[in-house]
């Protein structure tokens, strides 16, 4: 299981928001770019980036900031936000991003799903974002009655890289992963499945590795970075420890 340090971009600023809630929203740096470097020494694996202001857009807006990202750390980078055509996907793979996320496209538009997995396979990451068990879409600000477990199901075979799994109520409030219902998905599917959302600390990393083996690759983490809850070198080393542990 590894670590993945996160940045939110929006306007051009490195942010966290509460529940998805744009009216909630803290600056943590005006420099993503020195962030991602920051990351990157501390042993980052991968580095996970959303543009904030693509995902309401519905088209690629902080795409600069992301380019000087990428010029600047040999870390790979998953990125989501504002990817609904192929064309983008095929813009960003081309960039030198190593997986693209896909959200509210695999719910509004599931050729374009299908077609980029056909094109790209192992390079597309389905985003599945909930609140009470039910799928959310267009930057969360959109409900729907989907459930989980059934929208996953939808695209498994497809050659999936993997699932990231964002529990809404919990993202951004350091209130604890939701680690049943992200172990309940790995179980249920044949992706790899990556939690988001809620990490307060180690004690979530370990509860994390302690059912790692169902099909959890990784766990997302943010706000917990930036306010010092989680140490990224500490949760990197006992993620490797482990790994040691049960290949051993």
């Amino acid at each position: 299981m590894i670590i993945i340090p996160a940045i939110d971009i929006r306007g051009g600023r490195c942010v966290r928001l509460l529940q998805g809630d744009f009216q909630r929203e803290t600056v943590y740096s005006g420099d993503p770019v020195e962030v991602a470097c920051r990351w990157a020494a501390m042993g980052a694996e991968r580095i996970h980036i959303v543009d904030l202001d693509g995902s309401r857009e519905g088209r690629p807006v902080n795409d600069g900031v992301i380019r000087r990202i990428l010029s600047s750390v040999r870390v790979p980078i998953e990125l989501g936000g504002g990817i609904r055509e192929i064309r983008t996907v095929d813009s960003y793979l081309g960039m030198g991003i190593g997986w693209v996320i896909l959200g509210t496209a695999a719910l509004k538009n599931r050729e374009f799903v299908v077609e980029a997995c056909s094109r790209f396979p192992g390079r597309i990451i389905l985003g599945i974002d909930a609140k009470e068990g039910k799928v959310a879409v267009e930057g969360w600000m959109e409900a729907t009655g989907d459930d989980v477990l059934d929208v996953a199901k939808r695209y498994e075979g497809m050659g999936l890289a993997a699932l990231v799994y964002t529990d809404i109520s919990r993202d951004g409030m350091e209130t604890g992963v939701n680690v049943p219902a992200t172990e309940r998905l790995a179980r249920a599917v044949g992706i790899p499945v990556i939690a988001s959302g809620g990490v307060a600390g180690i004690g979530d990393i370990d509860r994390l590795l302690a059912v790692a083996a169902s099909g959890i690759l990784g766990v997302i983490t943010g706000k917990a970075l930036y306010t010092g809850a989680l140490d990224l070198e500490e949760a990197i080393a006992r993620t490797q420890r482990e790994g040691k542990r049960v290949r051993g």
